[in-house]
């Protein structure tokens, strides 16, 4: 019997994300690895640390962050995920712009993370499937810089459940591979 995997990784025991933001705003790690050079050495510590994946973002999803140029999140996120591959990492790109994956995708990064669940840029879906990598979907209601602007539920729970295996259904049935969603509820983000 073979085991479930994800992006290659057996799931037989618990995978460790480690989070490497290239932002000056994030609510996490306040630009402490907005350097290329700080945002590498994170990587290799956290690797060394048992980080199976590590998850580069190039734009804060932090509440009430003001959105990023597309160029710019390229230029923030893409080396950074060049040099995590070139050490041998699984790096997945955390952006909701099809562009930004394309280009994470290209520099090495083989698991796509799109707050939005892939349903920001009409692209991404479409991108994602081409791709065959890997996808993890998660639940937001706004953007980053409206989701805790009076975010209202009839019954957040139902809404989340029911809005996450929807986008794993679309996203399947598009063309990415079974058994290679993983679907987060955003916890925190609207």
């Amino acid at each position: 019997m073979s085991s479930v995997t994800f992006a290659g990784l057996s799931l037989e025991k618990p995978r460790i994300f480690g989070i490497i933001n290239v932002t000056p705003d994030s609510f996490s790690d306040g630009g402490d690895a907005l350097a290329l050079e700080d945002a590498l050495r994170r990587g290799k510590a956290m690797l060394d640390a048992g980080a199976d994946i590590l998850d580069v973002g190039g734009e804060s999803t932090r509440p009430g962050a003001a959105p990023v140029g597309i160029e710019d999140e390229i230029a923030r996120a893409v080396p950074v995920v060049r040099g995590l591959s070139d050490l041998g990492a699984k790096v997945s790109i955390d952006t909701r712009h099809a562009p930004v994956m394309e280009a994470a995708i290209e520099a090495g990064a083989t698991i796509i993370n799109d707050v939005t669940a892939l349903s920001h840029d009409p692209v991404s879906l479409d991108l994602a499937v081409a791709s065959g990598l890997p996808v993890i979907l998660m639940h937001m209601q706004g953007s980053p810089h409206s989701m805790q602007a009076d975010p209202r539920y009839d019954d957040v729970v139902a809404q989340v459940e029911s809005f996450l295996p929807q986008q794993a259904r679309l996203a399947t049935a598009a063309g990415v591979p079974g058994g290679q969603v993983i679907l987060d509820p955003g916890i925190g983000f609207g």
